[in-house]
């Protein structure tokens, strides 16, 4: 245990997801030891994303404006929504050029053991953009893990009966995985091979 600021900035960096408390120990002497105007630059972007960064009001895509670019862009095809779980995964799946329709970010996956069920995802937004016959095909690219699998499912039985057509992506994607690791090659084959989950597929 050390003293003051040092422990107080390895306590906050321990926190973070993915930091445990020797990586946090280490990143905290290494600002320590950094430039002064290295720790300014880290400490103003960290103010200004917070700040400025919001969410778009169709997609719920990370945004610095009411609406993201995507969901700004005529060239998108608004009849074909892809579902993710987080903001993300949305650059993963660009990167593909193999989609060219707009996005649905849920906030995560249903996962009972961590308290999150379909009220904490925004699935009810989701229903509400298929309420006007514009959308006539949903892509459910939840991660293929237990969770994932089991937000497809759930919104697979909730979708259908609107009268959309509700896709899965298919093979290529490795079980257990997150989709923001997944490379262009895999996402693209992932897309070309997707799964319709309807009776007539």
């Amino acid at each position: 245990m050390y003293e003051g600021a040092i422990q107080s900035l390895i306590d906050e960096l321990g926190r973070l997801p993915g930091i445990g408390p020797k990586s946090a120990q280490r990143i905290a002497f290494h600002l320590l030891a950094a430039d002064p105007d290295d720790v300014e630059r880290l400490a103003t972007a960290l103010t200004t994303v917070k700040a400025t960064v919001k969410f778009c009001e169709v997609c719920f895509n990370v945004s610095s404006e009411t609406r993201c670019r995507i969901c700004r862009d005529p060239r998108r095809d608004p009849a074909v929504i892809c579902v993710v779980e987080e903001s993300k995964d949305v650059p993963a799946i660009e990167r593909t050029r193999e989609f060219r329709g707009t996005y649905h970010v849920l906030g995560g996956a249903i996962s009972p053991i961590d308290g999150i069920g379909p009220g904490e995802l925004r699935i009810r937004e989701l229903v509400q953009r298929l309420a006007d016959d514009t959308v006539k095909e949903v892509i459910i690219a939840t991660d293929p893990n237990l969770e994932g699998e089991a937000t497809a499912s759930y919104l697979s039985r909730m979708l259908l009966p609107l009268g959309v057509r509700v896709a899965r992506l298919a093979s290529g994607l490795p079980v257990g995985g997150d989709l923001e690791y997944a490379d262009e090659v895999t996402l693209g084959r992932a897309f070309e091979g997707r799964r319709y989950l309807d009776a007539t597929s």
